[in-house]
């Protein structure tokens, strides 16, 4: 690389400074999200007692460095209950977080600037890639094009994965840019050390594998037909080399110990039984990983999770609800959440290449193939919850952009008009909803006020809204107000003086609500976007604010909560609060108010299958096995008018019961 020149530093020093004041504006407005808690407590106890049993859905990176201003501190700590690992991790960050920072958070934005150390480092590796790849003026534009991007502001500062593991994946890639270029002992020690940042980001940091591979093949085939056996076994003992220094890097960031937990303390559940319903490869692999210690426990305890999320994850994608994933879901979510103006430089880059312009062939595999492989496995893994999970796609695209503008500019001054005005479009799209970045879709799609309709979760609503509902309820003294908000109870509205009552929702199961729901309500509704369009249910017959959906509502509060004025029937909400309260009073072993429950639910909606299911299971303590398999024979009657993709969540499970 040719040695910028200061100015051309200055720019880029001036472009991220930039993006730090923009996103700590952003992130200064927003609650917790609803994975930053966990995260936050798993972080502390990590340092604390050296626990790496809470959150180990995620490698320690991230949760370290966002909990290293914690560590001067003095702090209550929730004591340990022992639940299944997640709920101890989730309900515990709550209260962690509630008692010592509450809603100010105060505590929670030096976290989080903490963290933002990530997204200064993947604009710093966008800079140096462009520049490196086509030149200083594609550097600047490919910064440019990334500290305006929707979603990377979205993303840059919260205590999450998903930028710390995009950083480090364009890292790893420019280091084994230069080390293929140059082999040298420092260049393969830097590569080694950034995979092992990488796999200590995220476990989706394991992608390397393929896309370093792929790189290697590309370095094979551009070098002279004489040199190709010599730079074949270089890359492949650089490459072994850089899976043992990652691997190492990795252990190191767990303390060099395979246990998850601290002596004294189990895991809940433990490995083996988490891992036993595996099958196949995914059983053999975990297995002998476990039996050699080859990874840490945690590690592999995020390994196993992994393979059950993608299975299990409800979504919700253009008005429908899905019972999984799907495999047109990031496709779709892209052309939703990306701007017009980048979009359609992208398309110019596709110009420039086909012209043949753009000639650079090396340094566009080194987009082109990682870009491809994260993209194919993300369309097949089943986890569409939201374009964060594809978040290091962004960075590529501004870096394929701006190459292409850059390209067609020297042949021909013209296109600068135009990638200059798609440039102004992607800019003044982002800032035109700033600072609700998270909700961010393009003008095609009807703009952020129209994102609910077509995508969910951490692309509109991540539970991040609570300030800005605390002022409206500030706004509106003295009234009634009900608020169906999608993180509670593991985030709880009450903690930010927030006095609506709760309404049920499908993360509401493992507490009883502290008021009943009435049939109906009167005053002010508030219905976050994910509930509103039930995204975390595998079928719209199940929604329970559906006609919601299609009724005017009066206010929009950040473009993910919703506000509706009067008096509302809300039958369905009543009947699935008194299903979740039945569910509860069976697990406490308390089987007639159970019962009590699943009859006031049933007659509310009595053509339910959560309904009918939640009456059988009570009548069946009591030992009605006869009143137990009538409801449970309605209940498989409503199951068989789900949508077919839905009835497999239920139908087995019902016809084990009716025929046990």
């Amino acid at each position: 690389m040719n040695r910028l020149k200061m100015p051309v530093w200055s720019l880029a020093g001036g472009l991220i400074l930039l993006q730090m004041i923009l996103v700590a504006i952003i992130v200064h407005g927003e609650s917790l999200t609803f994975d930053e808690g966990d995260h936050i407590f798993a972080g502390y106890m990590m340092w604390h007692s050296g626990d790496y049993g809470l959150n180990p859905e995620h490698p320690p990176l991230v949760k370290l460095v966002a909990t290293l201003p914690l560590l001067q501190e003095k702090l209550w700590v929730p004591p340990l209950q022992q639940r299944m690992f997640k709920t101890e991790a989730y309900r515990d960050g709550r209260d962690f977080l509630e008692r010592n920072d509450g809603p100010k958070h105060r505590l929670l934005f030096r976290m989080r600037r903490a963290a933002g150390v990530f997204a200064v480092g993947l604009s710093v590796m966008v800079f140096l890639m462009g520049s490196t790849f086509f030149g200083e003026s594609a550097g600047l534009l490919a910064l440019l094009l990334v500290v305006f991007e929707p979603n990377v502001l979205a993303n840059s500062d919260l205590v999450t994965t998903d930028m710390g593991v995009a950083c480090f994946f364009l890292a790893t890639i420019y280091c084994f840019y230069r080390y293929a270029r140059q082999p040298s002992v420092i260049r393969l020690l830097l590569t080694g050390l950034a995979a092992g940042l990488t796999l200590s980001a995220k476990h989706s940091g394991i992608l390397l594998a393929p896309m370093l591979l792929g790189l290697m093949l590309v370095e094979v085939a551009c070098a002279e037909p004489g040199r190709r056996k010599r730079t074949a076994g270089t890359l492949l003992g650089g490459f072994a080399a850089i899976v043992v220094l990652a691997v190492v890097v990795l252990w190191a960031f767990y303390g060099f110990r395979y246990a998850a937990r601290p002596a004294g303390l189990a895991m809940n559940p433990t490995l083996s039984e988490y891992a036993a319903p595996l099958k196949g490869m995914n059983s053999w692999m975990i297995g002998h990983l476990a039996h050699w210690r080859l990874l840490p426990e945690s590690y592999l305890l995020g390994m196993t999770d992994i393979h059950y999320a993608a299975q299990q994850y409800p979504i919700f994608l253009l008005g429908h609800d899905y019972p999984h994933g799907v495999w047109w879901y990031f496709p779709v979510a892209l052309s939703i959440k990306t701007t017009l103006g980048l979009i359609g430089l992208v398309v110019l880059a596709g110009i420039a290449l086909i012209s043949r312009r753009l000639s650079q062939g090396r340094e566009l595999a080194y987009l082109v193939v990682p870009g491809a492989i994260y993209l194919g496995v993300a369309i097949l893994s089943g986890m569409n919850i939201g374009t964060r999970h594809v978040l290091f796609l962004y960075p590529l695209a501004a870096l394929l952009a701006a190459a292409g503008l850059t390209a067609l500019a020297r042949q021909n001054r013209r296109w600068i008009w135009i990638g200059g005005g798609l440039v102004a479009c992607h800019v003044v799209s982002a800032l035109a909803v700033f600072p609700a970045e998270m909700a961010y879709a393009n003008e095609a799609w009807g703009g952020t006020a129209n994102t609910h309709k077509y995508l969910s979760d951490s692309s509109v609503d991540w539970a991040q809204q609570l300030p800005h509902v605390k002022q409206w309820v500030d706004a509106h003294p003295g009234e009634e107000c009900w608020f169906a908000y999608s993180a509670y109870p593991d985030l709880r509205p009450q903690a930010y003086g927030i006095p609506c009552h709760p309404l049920p929702t499908a993360h509401t199961g493992g507490e009883i609500l502290p008021v009943d729901v009435p049939e109906t309500i009167h005053g002010n509704l508030l219905l976050s976007a994910d509930d509103l369009e039930a995204c975390d249910w595998p079928s719209d017959q199940l929604n329970i604010f559906e006609r919601f959906r299609r009724m005017p509502m009066a206010e929009q509060i950040d473009h993910s909560v919703f506000v509706y004025h009067g008096d509302f029937d809300v039958h369905e909400a009543a009947a699935l609060g008194a299903v979740q309260k039945s569910q509860i009073l069976l697990r406490k072993k308390r089987p007639a108010e159970a019962l009590v429950a699943a009859e006031k639910a049933v007659a509310l909606q009595p053509q339910n299958v959560l309904t009918q299911t939640a009456l059988g299971d009570a009548q069946t303590a009591l030992g009605d096995k006869n009143s137990a398999q009538a409801a449970y024979a309605l209940a498989l009657a409503a199951a068989h008018r789900l949508e077919a993709d839905a009835q497999p969540l239920f139908v087995p499970d019902l016809e084990q019961k009716l025929h046990p």
